[in-house]
């Protein structure tokens, strides 16, 4: 039996800062389509903490990746809306990085977004206007969303989970601003749905 490829592009929330490898998401979506039966391969994650739509674009086009991947995940933005620049600059990275993703994974059907999750509700943010940084994680959520709509790839909407965060820190890891273990388990829960429902195709 072959192994699948998994490619997952993105900034900090990729690579699951503050925890240990195998408690990321892209490595517990791995887990989890092992144990369903699926052989894949470690997953080749193209990402760093800070990273903004321009930054990955950059490492992208400087990067020797295979010619083809059977899965590919993209999440990038939210060091965008930190560093308050602009949604219409984030609009023409984002398409030219799904349209990569589509090229890398062959078919749109292949790829996964995944929604920007809001840091607003963490203890990192306080002293910010929490309802300033949700709006405006939901204004480039809505960007991304309607892009990735327009070429038939999954999207998987994570943000509400995220905001969940505000009552129940179990969520949070240690350093109060990224995704805990058990929050990413359900975003691997997500988007391994989304890849099963291809392999069975």
């Amino acid at each position: 039996m072959s192994h699948h490829t998994l490619l997952c592009l993105g900034d900090s929330y990729t690579i699951g800062e503050g925890l240990p490898h195998h408690e990321s998401f892209p490595y517990q979506l791995l887990q989890l389509l092992r144990a369903d039966g699926h052989s894949f391969h470690a997953p080749e994650i193209i990402a760093q903490n800070g990273w903004t739509t321009f930054e990955l674009k950059d490492h992208l086009t400087h990067t020797l990746l295979l010619d083809k991947y059977d899965f590919v995940t993209l999440l990038i933005g939210v060091n965008n809306q930190y560093r308050n620049l602009s949604v219409d600059d984030y609009q023409n990275d984002f398409e030219f990085l799904l349209n990569k993703a589509v090229r890398l994974a062959n078919l749109p059907t292949n790829v996964v977004v995944i929604s920007i999750p809001d840091w607003g509700i963490t203890p990192f943010a306080e002293g910010r206007d929490a309802t300033v940084i949700a709006n405006e994680i939901n204004d480039f959520n809505y960007v991304n969303k309607e892009i990735t709509d327009r070429s038939e790839v999954h999207y998987v909407n994570i943000t509400p989970g995220t905001r969940e965060a505000a009552n129940d820190s179990s969520l949070l890891a240690s350093d109060k601003l990224h995704p805990s273990a058990k929050a990413y388990k359900k975003w691997a829960e997500l988007v391994k749905e989304k890849i099963v429902e291809q392999i069975k195709n």
